[in-house]
């Protein structure tokens, strides 16, 4: 990877931090360029729209990345209980981690950014929508019908992302294994 492309992931990966932890509003530039070590005038130059830019581009990494581990766990996972034990225990991970500081790396930007900017509400719509895409394909080779697995899919990632904040905000992770104990439950009954 060459210097400016390793700057531009820099930045990329400071403000993902960031956005995730302290929301987009209370993320400034300066912040990313200082905490990333890239020079003043690289922000710009690699994102011309600013802070629009960075946080739209930042989202769809860390969207494209969630849906990479959301596969990964998925497809280790024999059966809805497996499955949803093991996203209990990564994202348990995450929040313990951080001192619950970092919970889902696009809520923060969807609460706060998506009614200011079309761009950013577009690659939230994005990395959710292929969550959900991710879900009902596994949820369907589970067993629950097509009709029924979309539908099903919300729900799931809904509760997940409700026990997140739940968790974040009570600095408890409790409540998010209630929602995995509940969820692979909910998916078991609806397998034929």
């Amino acid at each position: 990877m060459k210097k400016g492309e390793r700057t531009r992931q820099q930045m990329l990966d400071t403000a993902m931090g960031l956005f995730q932890r302290q929301g987009y509003h209370a993320t400034g530039l300066n912040q990313v360029l200082k905490e990333s070590e890239a020079p003043r005038g690289s922000l710009y130059f690699h994102f011309p729209g600013g802070k629009q830019q960075l946080a739209a581009e930042a989202v769809e990494v860390a969207g494209r990345r969630m849906c990479e581990l959301i596969e990964e766990l998925l497809r280790r996972a024999e059966d809805p209980e497996q499955a949803a034990a093991l996203l209990v225990d990564a994202f348990s991970a995450v929040l313990e981690g951080s001192d619950f500081q970092s919970g889902c790396p696009i809520a923060t930007v969807a609460l706060e950014a998506t009614a200011d900017s079309s761009e950013v509400r577009s690659a939230c719509g994005g990395a959710y929508g292929s969550w959900l895409e991710v879900l009902e394909s596994r949820f369907v080779d589970w067993g629950v019908p097509g009709d029924e697995a979309g539908d099903l899919a919300a729900v799931a990632l809904s509760m997940v992302e409700g026990a997140l904040l739940l968790a974040r905000v009570q600095r408890d992770v409790s409540v998010l294994r209630a929602v995995g104990r509940r969820l692979a439950a909910l998916l078991e009954s609806a397998r034929r």
